[in-house]
């Protein structure tokens, strides 16, 4: 029998690179999707030799329309899981932030998760099976870090819930995960200082996958990794959100993030 195949995107770090590989150790073949050529070359090669899969690289800076247009035709040939990881977040304040770069973001963290999403689910439909694991995060659940990146991760989480239920009884499902501050490149990449976060609110990448796979295995349409955000996200939910905003502001340092 073949493989099961799963695509990620952003598999060259920090959570891409951790579904990579234990998508790997579950014996799926995978496409990996990233700007990085090196990087997705050595990634590609490690699990490969550790796994004995076969691993289709597909270079794509998906801030390009062009380049978002091949992981959708990649996408359409069918897969069985679709893990949307990609995104990135901006230092600096929106006011005075590039639009080119507040686009991007956008096409990054929406638009192509909306564009692979929809690619993805009609040979899943007629297979009667498939998964998509959409990365959204805590910022999309509780505002105050910022504006357009928590405003992306919103959308992913709302329109991960409404797809969800109307693929009921369809045998795919979709799952948000919302993991709050996981050492990964991520912040620094941005430039954003975290120097304000404490020990406590950080999670490990091989904790967020293994956490966010059970709860994929047991239906749940939105996962929430680590027990301190999960009462963080209880609790955000019962207080007056300007105590939420004002809270997050204090422990994240709100401004100086689009």
């Amino acid at each position: 029998m073949s493989r099961p195949v799963a695509l990620i995107t952003g598999p060259t770090a920090g959570l891409g690179t951790g579904y990579a590989r234990r998508y790997a150790r579950d014996g799926y073949n995978l496409v990996l999707v990233a700007r990085n050529v090196e990087r997705l070359e050595d990634l590609a090669a490690e699990l490969r030799a550790a796994n004995g899969i076969d691993v289709e690289v597909l270079p794509a800076d998906l801030t390009k329309a062009a380049d978002r247009d091949a992981v959708v035709d990649r996408l359409s040939a069918g897969v069985d899981v679709l893990v949307n990881n990609a995104g990135f977040g901006t230092a600096g304040e929106f006011w005075t932030a590039e639009p080119a770069q507040l686009q991007a973001q956008l096409d990054v963290n929406v638009t192509a998760v909306m564009q692979f999403t929809r690619a993805a689910l009609p040979s899943m439909i007629a297979a009667g099976a498939g998964t998509v694991i959409n990365i959204a995060s805590v910022a999309g659940l509780l505002s105050g870090r910022g504006s357009t990146y928590s405003a992306s991760k919103a959308w992913v989480v709302s329109f991960t819930e409404g797809l969800g239920n109307g693929l009921v009884g369809t045998g795919v499902s979709i799952h948000a995960v919302c993991p709050g501050f996981v050492h990964t490149e991520f912040h620094e990449r941005a430039g954003i200082d975290m120097a304000s976060i404490p020990n406590i609110m950080w999670l490990d990448v091989d904790d967020v996958v293994a956490e966010s796979l059970a709860d994929v295995a047991k239906g749940k349409i939105i996962s929430i990794p680590g027990l301190q955000y999960k009462v963080l996200t209880t609790v955000g939910r019962l207080v007056p959100r300007g105590v939420v905003r004002a809270v997050n502001n204090g422990i994240g340092r709100s401004r100086g993030r689009t």
